[in-house]
Order: structure tokens, then sequence, then C-alpha cells
């Protein structure tokens, strides 16, 4: 059976309207099974649609030479090498299994983001439908290769990446006639400043590669995220924590569950605003077009069998008449009876 986001994913190319909210507890558990189901829990009730983790092995990721970048030397102790702080933050497969089996029972989608091939076939084996890969493994080819190849669904995340990246990794998918993916527009910097964000990449992004497109926010506040969803976003990803000075690499940059439910809300009452490309008179515009449009208007009376001039006429209010567009129908036409100055005229009554 199919995930929830995995029928979002096929319902986008319906362009659907519906955004799709993930809360991001990436490694904001640090390593706590209790701490992480509190954040699953409370992130359903703030809005979310699925929890996301991240599933990777330290010695297979890291390398002890790797350093850290500058926002975790701010967010991190001095002491702990970045290979130790990627170490405290992972998940045991063990760990893993609880947490799905926790999701499921209490209706929230799992997913993760998966560190290598190693890490996807273990989110297979565990029971993921949806793979959301990371902006850093935008160029890792070789996994791109097996979700395309194995029809997967992913949610891609293209942070740091050049058009011509986007390309490279888009073109496996179309290759493997697997089109049952979706990009995010990402800037890789925790916290994101405003001016940095680009949003109009998104726009960008959907036209250059005829698909469907969300958006992975990194920056404070609910704006950038109402703002992308007006732009063409359906999924969401923010990163999630219950404590902005928690221990961590991400806690500072994320958001309080108060401020993805702000998200959710705000997103939504955009897209209610935005509506359908469809232009129609509201329901509500109606007895104001009844009122306020003008219709044809006799400026005199008119005897019967007489016809009908352009000087008898004019326009006036209300337009619940004949509009202009319809004078050529009884211009020159004879009065069936007689008809009298300010009356607004029908078709039936000439001949």
């Amino acid at each position: 059976m199919k995930s929830k986001l995995q029928n979002h994913i096929k319902n986008l190319k319906k362009n659907t309207q519906k955004t799709f909210f993930i809360a991001e507890i990436g490694v904001n558990h640090n390593g706590k099974l209790s701490l992480a189901k509190k954040m699953i829990l409370s992130a359903k009730k703030s809005g979310a649609d699925a929890v996301k983790f991240q599933t990777f092995k330290a010695e297979e990721l890291v390398s002890p030479m790797t350093p850290k970048v500058a926002y975790q030397k701010k967010t991190t102790s001095s002491k702990e090498t970045h290979y130790q702080m990627i170490k405290s933050l992972e998940l045991s497969e063990k760990m893993h299994y609880k947490l799905f089996s926790f999701c499921k029972k209490n209706k929230i989608e799992f997913i993760s983001t998966p560190y290598g091939i190693n890490a996807v076939k273990f989110l297979e084996k565990l029971g993921c439908k949806v793979f959301k890969t990371a902006s850093a493994d935008l160029v890792d080819l070789e996994m791109h290769t097996y979700l395309a190849k194995k029809k997967k669904s992913v949610v891609i995340s293209v942070g740091m990446g050049t058009i011509k990246e986007i390309y490279d990794c888009v073109k496996i998918y179309k290759k493997y006639k697997n089109k049952n993916f979706v990009l995010l527009h990402c800037v890789s910097n925790y916290p994101c400043n405003h001016s940095s964000l680009n949003l109009n990449t998104i726009k960008k992004i959907a036209k250059e590669f005829d698909c469907s497109v969300g958006y992975s926010d990194h920056s404070l506040g609910h704006e950038a995220a109402v703002i992308s969803v007006c732009l063409g976003a359906r999924i969401i990803e923010k990163h999630f924590t219950l404590n902005k000075t928690y221990k961590g690499p991400d806690h500072a940059a994320s958001s309080l569950p108060s401020e993805f439910q702000k998200i959710v809300d705000e997103v939504k009452k955009a897209q209610l605003i935005l509506g359908s490309e469809k232009k129609i008179c509201q329901p509500e515009e109606y007895q104001m077009s009844q009122v306020s449009r003008k219709s044809i208007t006799l400026k005199s009376n008119l005897s019967k069998n007489q016809k009908l001039k352009m000087n008898q006429i004019c326009l006036k209010r209300p337009g619940t008449g004949l509009y202009y567009k319809d004078l050529k129908k009884i211009l020159g036409k004879k009065a069936k009876y007689n008809l009298f100055l300010n009356q607004q005229p029908s078709l039936k009554d000439f001949y």
C-alpha cells in the first residue's frame, strides 16, 4: 500500500493544490529514543504530515579528518571532533525499528534521509516508501542510480547544487523512466539569511526540469515557506525542535512546535487565498454584479410596433437586464407592446 507522501507525489502530477508538511527532526533527537518520541508526538500535534530522521553510520559517512562547518563550531563543543559529533547523533537499527513502529501507531509517516546505498537498503528493509536525499548527496549519483532503477519515490534536496549538477541527477531518473521524484529548493546554511533564499529558483527548477517542486526551509520565521507555496512548492520541510537551547548542531536554527504550527496555518491560509486559476464571478460577488453593472435602458417611451432606435436607449443600473453586447439582438426590432421610460427591455419584448 502506498504511503501518504507517495500518494501526494503522485497527485502532484495532477496539479494538486495541497501541501505536504515534513517536520525535520534530523539529528535533533540527540541520540535519545525518548526525546525522539516526544518530538514525533509534538510534530503531529503541530500539523506535520511526516517526521524525518537521518540514517547513517558515522564510520561510513565521515573520515576522522573532516572539519566542522562554521555553524557547527558555534553550536557544539570545540573539544568534540566532527566524527564524534556525528557518532553521538547516530540512530541504531533497533531505534529505527522502534521509531518506525511508533510513527505507524500514532498515524504519522516516518521518512528518513539515507546517507549512501547501505542506508537506502536498510530503509527498504525497514519499510520506508519514500526516500528523502540530502543536498550534500545531490552529487552521489551512485545512490541516485540505485533509487532511480528501483523506481523509488524520492524527494531530492538541491542545496549547494548548480543547474548542471541538478541536471546530472535528474537525467538518471529520466533514463530509468522514474517520474516519482520531487526537487526541493534549499539553501544549505543554518539559519539562512533572507537575502540568500533566492526563492524564484523554485519556478526556474519546475520549468527547467518539468517536475514537481518543494522547499526545504532553513530560514527563521514562516514567511519564506508561505512565499514558496505561492511560487509552486507543494512539499515543505522544516527543521523541528522542542527547545532551541538543547545541545546539538541544529536546534538553534530549528522551529519550535508553535513556530511549525504557524507555518502550517499560514501556508494553508495562503493557499486558500491563492485559490485556483479559474476566473469566475464568485458567489459573494453576484449581488454586487446585479446592482453595479449597467443594462440597456429606455430613454423614452416606445409604442407598440415602433422600431427601437439607438437614440432611444442608454445604459443604467441595475445590471439585471440586457448588456450592451445584446444590443444588436433588439436594435431595429419592433415592440410587441408599449414600453416605457427607464424600463429595461428583454428579448421577448420585441419581434
